[in-house]
């Protein structure tokens, strides 16, 4: 633990090897709850040795839970930059979706299948910030686990735009897919 030989407080950057980016949120007697960008939040033993430390703040300080959060945001905005690269699948390169009205009279629509692909991969990105924000709250694990049933639903609802992601464990999975 060459790095990490001092205790780590709220605030600090660290990067996983298995979990990437994230920081520490809360201390616990034996381990550090931590949220990464990926991954959500996760426990990681205090004497674990094989992360980064990026920035370490003492565990000493005295630091509000206001002041805790509006760090954690800013670290997780400074992080969001370096996101997943999710590609079109190779059939869809250069390919047009056309939206093509019942009514004859009416002019169809032509959209780049690029550009509805990446409106489609910002919604699955967003709704994992909220699963990630749903599971960070304060609301009892009841709740929690009623919110997490309906972002599964959201989940299989999208799995129909599966057919455009190029690598399968980038596709959306819903209730089926966790069987």
């Amino acid at each position: 633990m060459s790095e990490n030989t001092s205790l780590l407080g709220i605030g600090s950057r660290v990067k996983h090897p298995a979990y990437g980016d994230g920081a520490v949120i809360r201390l616990h007697a034996a381990a550090y709850e931590c949220c990464f960008t990926l991954y959500g939040i996760k426990m990681v033993g205090k004497d674990y040795d094989k992360w980064t430390v990026v920035e370490a703040i003492p565990a000493e300080a005295v630091v509000s839970f206001g002041e805790a959060e509006k760090s954690l945001m800013k670290i997780l905005k400074h992080w969001s930059d370096i996101s997943e690269v999710v590609e079109l699948g190779d059939r869809w390169d250069g390919g047009v979706m056309i939206l093509k009205p019942g009514d004859d009279s009416l002019k169809p629509k032509d959209i780049p299948i690029e550009t509805f692909f990446h409106k489609i991969v910002m919604v699955r990105d967003r709704i994992r910030v909220m699963e990630q924000k749903i599971n960070a709250s304060k609301l009892t694990d009841e709740e929690k686990v009623d919110l997490q049933q309906y972002i599964t639903r959201i989940y299989g609802s999208l799995t129909t735009f599966n057919v455009l992601f190029k690598y399968k464990e980038q596709q959306f999975v819903g209730d089926r897919g966790k069987e």
